[in-house]
């Protein structure tokens, strides 16, 4: 079920898309994009999150973690990064947020009528649907400790090894083609542009040890039983006040550790233009991951 969501455009975020370093903006332009983000906050974010039960880790040929699969739908995540993002996790999130296709028309409209009037407004819509996605993760966070859980960070199609390839699917398993009127372009692009897909990890929380840090799985394979078992994705408003299945494991190294790979220096995942980046948006990127 989708919801409205309460969310302001951040200027100073949406000059920091536009490669502001704190310049004088003069008065014309503070007067422009102070309409801009007018203009958008009469844009309607809206979103919806579904958690389903994390049922197993694929892994490569050395037994590194590549890839996760999800009980209850036909979603699969594929790729090094999101298999370490989401190590320790018990459930699995799936969230989307849009600004509506009425934020279509008015970013066609100003880009038609003024160049610049249309990257203000661009701008604005992009810190717009961010801090949709963030009210959305707050209230993620809020319902799974509720459970007894913690909720780990967004992780978007597109970052890291994540491909934009799974977008259909991914908005397939969430229902949230029909309930936002989301749609994926040929080339995997969403449609309305300011929308945002992401994946949240839900953790157990360890009374004795405290919260599980992120990024340091405790991990080895799901168990056999647990792998052919159907379970069917829950919606966060209707979550069991109960905790959830047993996180499955990851293999580890002989060493003891994790056998997944090292975060790298750069990613997307912490990028703070990853919304509005040309390389992202073609499931490129500048740090050659």
């Amino acid at each position: 079920m989708s919801m409205r969501l309460e969310a302001r455009v951040d200027v100073a975020e949406a000059l920091s898309y536009l490669g502001h370093a704190g310049q004088d903006l003069g008065p014309e332009l503070a007067a422009r994009l102070e309409r801009a983000a007018a203009l958008c906050a009469g844009m309607a974010p809206s979103g919806m999150a579904r958690a389903f039960p994390l049922e197993s880790f694929e892994c490569d040929e050395r037994g590194v973690p590549c890839g996760v699969r999800l009980r209850g739908c036909a979603l699969e995540l594929a790729g090094y990064d999101v298999a370490r993002h989401l190590a320790g996790a018990c459930e699995v999130v799936l969230m989307a947020v849009t600004l509506g296709l009425g934020s279509e028309s008015i970013l066609r409209r100003e880009a038609a009528l003024n160049p610049t009037d249309g990257l203000l407004v661009d701008a604005c819509a992009s810190a717009l649907v961010e801090d949709a996605a963030n009210e959305l993760s707050r209230l993620v966070e809020e319902r799974a400790r509720a459970r007894g859980l913690r909720a780990g960070a967004r992780f978007s199609p597109g970052y890291g090894d994540l491909p934009l390839g799974i977008q259909r699917a991914f908005l397939d398993a969430l229902g949230a083609g029909r309930a936002l009127g989301i749609s994926v372009t040929r080339g995997d692009l969403l449609v309305p542009a300011k929308s945002i897909t992401a994946v949240a990890g839900l953790y157990h929380v360890d009374a004795a040890r405290g919260l599980r840090a992120e990024g340091a799985p405790h991990v080895p394979a799901a168990s056999a039983e647990n792998a052919g078992r159907a379970a069917s994705a829950t919606s966060l408003a209707d979550v069991p006040p109960e905790g959830g299945p047993a996180a499955p494991r990851v293999p580890v190294s002989p060493e003891g550790g994790p056998a997944v790979p090292a975060p790298s220096a750069r990613s997307c995942a912490t990028c703070r233009l990853a919304p509005v980046c040309t390389l992202h948006a073609q499931g490129r990127t500048c740090h050659g991951r």
